[in-house]
């Protein structure tokens, strides 16, 4: 099977580090007593969201204007749709989910900065209600997220250990293609 572009695997390996990253740091901080280090780890979730939604979009949009290799010919017509749906899902969750941590934020009347750098304009008004609804709907996102990022690995190791097809070499930085 032919290999994903080098920008593919980049953006694709890029998003999944800082996942990697993110929702361990989303766990431990929501569990930090108020004071200097949440507010610092917050602010650094913060800053990885936005990363993540740009690196998402920039994806994205690389996807739609690049080509992309075909999933070997003995794949079923349902395996090709349930791996469109999880992409297409995972593409919306990882950019829909930073907006809503931005409007539960500025709901909160706290700021959004990137990295302390670039200062975020606030969405909406301070608003107490809206940002405890909007904290259960980033808390829902993150589930969704858990288990198409689940399925996501899963649909590779059944590819690579089952199928023996080598879709996964085809998204590995490091393999040459066989």
């Amino acid at each position: 099977m032919e290999k994903f572009s080098f920008t593919t695997r980049l953006l694709h390996w890029s998003i999944a580090a800082l996942l990697l990253i993110q929702i361990p740091l989303a766990w431990y901080m929501t569990d930090l007593p108020l004071g200097p280090d949440k507010f610092e780890k917050y602010a650094l979730h913060k800053s990885f969201g936005m990363t993540l939604f740009t690196l998402a979009v920039v994806r994205l949009i690389w996807a739609t204007v690049s080509k992309r290799p075909p999933l070997p010919p003995e794949t079923k017509l349902y395996e090709k749709i349930l791996a469109k749906a999880t992409q297409g899902l995972l593409y919306l969750i990882v950019i829909v989910m930073p907006i809503s941590g931005w409007v539960m934020s500025s709901a909160a009347n706290v700021p959004v900065t990137i990295f302390g750098v670039i200062a975020l304009p606030s969405l909406v008004e301070p608003n107490k209600q809206l940002m405890e609804s909007m904290e259960g709907v980033h808390e829902a996102q993150s589930i969704a997220l858990l288990i198409l990022v689940s399925v996501h690995v899963l649909a590779g190791l059944k590819h690579q250990f089952m199928d023996r097809d080598n879709v996964l070499h085809s998204m590995l930085p490091l393999v040459k293609k066989k």
